[in-house]
């Protein structure tokens, strides 16, 4: 900016350049529409979409797949209001995005003005209520320190900037109020204890059997190897929670994902336990299976960044604050090798009992003249779509095919389920494959979430964004219609038509697909094998199988009576 004045948003547009960043997510208002239209003019593409929580929740998905800060930008009052479904998803999926809401000008209104102001919205409180962190632009002259600070503030989770209109339009000197560039404070852990990793250690030294559990604060710990060399040095089983998936996929001694995901092979090992190490899992209620995936009585050792995680869900006999890496390498250090005899997880047969374990052998398909095994159709698509790729759920019954789905790690899948709202699939898939476009992304989403996003399909196409939809379509809201059979009620209510979404796919510009058996899913290999351009599968699925996350709820509920 080499002018002597410019207005605000000119300033506010080249600072969010100044960072490096690329692309913004949005929905265009009126008051937001100069900053939106000067990010775009100086190269910061601006991706719009078509509502204002699945900006947002493309700005979550762009944020995992890149694991940098991105930026959703929303107008004010009825925008802000649409918008916070999505800003309670980035809030606790803990992702790094700076939240730029515009608001209502910051001085009183002029007196015998007209009015009622109609955009009205106490959005500072509501924000704050909802648990957000809210950094605020009072005056021009504070305006870029305020993006300043809550850029820095986004590094460790989503944060809100307000942008009032009045200071949007203020004129200022764009040298005298340079913040100048600040770069983010980096987040420290503190070593761990010695005293915890004797603790740990001695459990660890009379087990046979130990079981690591790695979750998703281990992989972004970048702690993979060392809890590998960790487990080998010990004899330890592997397994991961749901966000950490194929973390240890190559490992023979992968026990797959703990809980309510997990597989027969990998259950059977895991039960006979006699250690339990967690590295970054939470331990809630899934990975746990309401308590009875761990053997009970067995001792867990719990290592986390922060010490109020530890224990929360689930009870620890000894607790280790520190990041995951540091803790795998300096128990490695503290413990000496295992002889083969004290490896009882490492025996060839236990081994080749893994190896043997195949997915189909655990459900007997049920599929209908025209539906498909929701199981079934998953292990199919496993086969047939690119061994790279990313992977974006939605949430429903359907998820329970989430475990047959492989990927080559936890950077290549994003659940949208951290608020347990339906219908941020599609958004949060759009913003994953705008941070990957080097792999095909497939994003798994039913018809009811479906349907509370589809105007998306014309975001999709029209920013050119290569997705691939598989629409689990059960004509129903699944998991009520299993919750209200479980209880033996009346499931009228939770179904609905067979709708033939391929014609309204395809209108909007996508390759699309109406998919009712196995064999026409294999008569699109070809188009599969090498996906590109936004294709749509309307995949008609049996709803009568149930997700055995939902029938253990049920079971959990009973055991409280």
């Amino acid at each position: 900016m080499d002018s002597t004045s410019c207005p605000v948003y000119e300033a506010l547009a080249h600072d969010v350049k100044r960072f490096g960043v690329q692309q913004v997510f949005g929905v265009m208002s009126d008051d937001t529409a100069l900053l939106c239209t000067t990010l775009d003019a100086l190269g910061v593409k601006f991706r719009n979409a078509r509502h204002e929580t699945n900006a947002l929740a493309m700005a979550d998905g762009y944020a995992s797949a890149t694991n940098e800060v991105a930026i959703g930008i929303i107008g004010r009052g009825p925008a802000t209001a649409n918008a916070l479904l999505g800003a309670m998803q980035t809030l606790r999926s803990n992702s790094k995005v700076l939240l730029i809401f515009a608001d209502s000008p910051n001085r009183p209104p002029e007196a015998n003005s007209m009015g009622p102001e109609q955009k009205a919205f106490n959005a500072s409180a509501v924000l704050t209520g909802a648990g957000l962190s809210v950094f605020r632009a009072t005056d021009p002259a504070s305006a870029r320190r305020a993006l300043a600070d809550a850029w820095c503030a986004a590094h460790d989770g989503a944060v809100v900037l307000l942008l009032p209109t009045n200071v949007q339009l203020a004129i200022l000197d764009p040298v005298s109020s340079d913040p100048g560039v600040r770069s983010p404070i980096r987040r420290t852990y503190p070593q761990p204890r010695a005293s915890a990793i004797a603790a740990a250690g001695a459990l660890l030294a009379s087990a046979r059997r130990p079981v690591i559990v790695a979750g998703l604060g281990a992989h972004l710990a970048g702690a993979q190897d060392a809890i590998i060399r960790l487990a080998d040095h010990i004899g330890a089983a592997l397994c991961t929670t749901l966000k950490a998936q194929d973390l240890f996929r190559e490992h023979p001694a992968n026990c797959g994902i703990l809980g309510s995901f997990s597989n027969a092979g990998g259950r059977r090992l895991i039960g006979e336990a006699d250690c339990v190490i967690a590295f970054g899992a939470g331990l809630n209620q899934r990975t746990t299976s309401f308590g009875t995936a761990l053997p009970a009585g067995v001792p867990l050792i719990q290592i986390d960044t922060v010490r109020s995680n530890i224990g929360r869900w689930y009870a620890a006999d000894v607790a280790i604050v520190s990041d995951a890496r540091q803790a795998a390498e300096q128990l490695l250090d503290a413990l000496p090798i295992r002889k083969a005899a004290d490896r009882e997880f490492r025996t060839q047969e236990v081994l080749e009992r893994l190896a043997a374990f195949s997915p189909s052998s655990e459900f007997e398909p049920q599929n209908t003249p025209r539906t498909m095994d929701p199981r079934s159709l998953a292990l199919e698509l496993n086969r047939l779509l690119p061994r790279e790729r990313n992977i974006v759920y939605d949430v429903g019954n359907f998820l329970q095919v989430a475990s047959l789905m492989q990927i080559p790690g936890p950077s290549h899948v994003k659940h949208s389920c951290d608020f347990a709202s339906i219908g941020l699939g599609i958004g949060t898939a759009l913003g994953f494959a705008c941070g990957a476009p080097d792999r095909p992304t497939v994003l798994f989403v039913g018809d009811g979430g479906f349907l509370m996003s589809m105007g998306e399909l014309e975001t999709i196409v029209r920013e050119d964004i290569p997705l691939v939809v598989v629409l689990m379509n059960d004509c129903a809201y699944g998991a009520e219609l299993h919750f209200l059979k479980m209880r033996s009620m009346p499931v009228a209510m939770s179904k609905f038509p067979d709708i033939d979404f391929e014609p309204v796919a395809a209108a909007f510009g996508f390759q699309a697909a109406t998919v009712r058996s196995l064999d026409e899913l294999r008569e699109l290999a070809a188009l599969l094998a090498c996906p590109e351009g936004p294709i749509f599968l309307d995949c008609k699925i049996n709803g009568a199988v149930a997700a055995p996350f939902l029938l253990e709820t049920l079971e959990h509920e009973n055991s409280r009576r």
